[in-house]
């Protein structure tokens, strides 16, 4: 059974902007072992994402996850890492993203740049436009491309700085002494300041404006979607607010697709392609970070061993899912008899969650838009950098 068959019967309001409908059709659990015989098809099916982000480094020359070192390597940032370590015993979120980079690093998980050098090798360099003769090309990667997937992993990095700001009218005793958080959120601006400022200074190196538009509009959705984000889970009652699929499908898609769809079709800009080829990475771009956005949301619901005691996002798809079906009085009602002594119980909030059908209707959900971005490939000829992309939806699609 082909995994296209039962996706394309989803509505087309799961589109971005797409209308809200209460009443439509729910996929069954067969779309998941439909992914599974479909993913089977690919000569290549690496079934650790590990093994895939490593398999497709190989193919566009160096690993993406020290693409950043020049800066990493600083003066400036080396003075700012030895005021970071003042942290060190403190609660303050700047160590945890720390540690989020090294792991990172370690494990090869960094996505964005590497979907923009291998969606560059995947379209192939110009033959047009004599301009572009004046680059190096490696591995059938323009040196641009390289520096805007650099950029792209800069700007990503330097949010995820900026979101360890902590709201100091917020703290509680056991967080700490004040002092510790407030040198610690001016550590987490200025780093996250100075990353944002070496991608502009690169952004310009460029010498493209269509590119500097593209990426600057990406840093306004970025901000815009953040600050969408952070309005709704301020207090535990607006986190519950009825927000609905469509909407947080927009939300989400400023938050975390415009970054990567956008650099997709600035990669293609900076080869000189064609508005269609230009669109086809931009759709690749969206749909492969949604679906990565979604798998993320899906984690706490679908680990045999995720801990009880670990707080899930009541904005995450599964939950909004889950409200969308269950409608909002029911909702508050399963909100109201999992909270005890004012707190929320999320173990019991999970299982109920997980009886419901937005679990089921998230996987479905992220397939759907896993089998959109196979679908924008389909224009790309056939290449190891094609088919590495194919199987980084497959990692970012696969829940067994």
């Amino acid at each position: 059974m082909n995994l296209r068959q039962p996706l394309m019967r989803l509505p087309r309001y799961l589109g971005v902007l797409g209308p809200l409908r209460r009443s439509w059709w729910f996929p069954s659990l067969n779309t998941i072992s439909a992914l599974g015989s479909w993913r089977g098809h690919s000569s290549k099916s690496p079934t650790h994402w590990n093994q895939v982000v490593s398999e497709a480094e190989k193919i566009v020359g160096y690993p993406t996850s020290f693409m950043s070192l020049r800066c990493l390597l600083s003066d400036e940032l080396s003075n700012i890492a030895m005021q970071v370590r003042k942290l060190v015993g403190t609660q303050h979120p700047l160590l945890t993203t720390a540690r989020g980079f090294v792991h990172d690093s370690r494990h090869n998980l960094q996505l964005r740049g590497l979907v923009v050098l291998l969606i560059s090798k995947a379209a192939g360099t110009s033959s047009m436009d004599t301009s572009c003769q004046n680059y190096d090309v490696v591995s059938g990667i323009y040196s641009c491309q390289r520096s805007l997937a650099e950029i792209t992993e800069l700007i990503h990095t330097a949010l995820l700085v900026h979101r360890g700001i902590v709201n100091l009218s917020e703290l509680q005793s056991s967080d700490g002494p004040l002092k510790d958080m407030q040198f610690g959120n001016k550590i987490a601006v200025l780093s996250g300041d100075f990353l944002l400022a070496n991608a502009c200074n690169g952004l310009a190196l460029l010498q493209n404006t269509k590119v500097v538009e593209l990426i600057a509009s990406a840093l306004m959705d970025l901000v815009q979607g953040v600050y969408h984000e952070n309005s709704t889970s301020a207090k535990e009652h607006d986190i519950t607010d009825d927000i609905g699929i469509s909407t947080w499908k927009e939300q989400t898609f400023l938050s975390h697709g415009a970054l990567l769809a956008k650099s997709c079709q600035a990669a293609m800009e900076l080869a000189k392609h064609n508005a269609e080829v230009q669109g086809t990475a931009f759709r690749y771009g969206k749909h492969v970070a949604m679906s990565h956005k979604i798998h993320s949301d899906l984690q706490p619901f679908i680990k045999e061993k995720s801990s009880d005691s670990v707080a899930f996002n009541l904005n995450s798809a599964p939950v909004v899912l889950h409200q969308e079906f269950l409608g909002r009085d029911l909702w508050m009602k399963q909100i109201r008899e999992a909270q005890e002594k004012g707190r929320l119980d999320y173990a019991k909030l999970r299982e109920t969650i997980k009886a419901g059908k937005g679990v089921t209707s998230a996987i479905d959900l992220c397939c759907y838009h896993g089998n959109k971005a196979l679908e924008a490939l389909e224009s790309f000829p056939p290449s190891e950098a094609r088919s590495a992309l194919e199987n980084i939806v497959f990692a970012v699609t696969r829940f067994s």
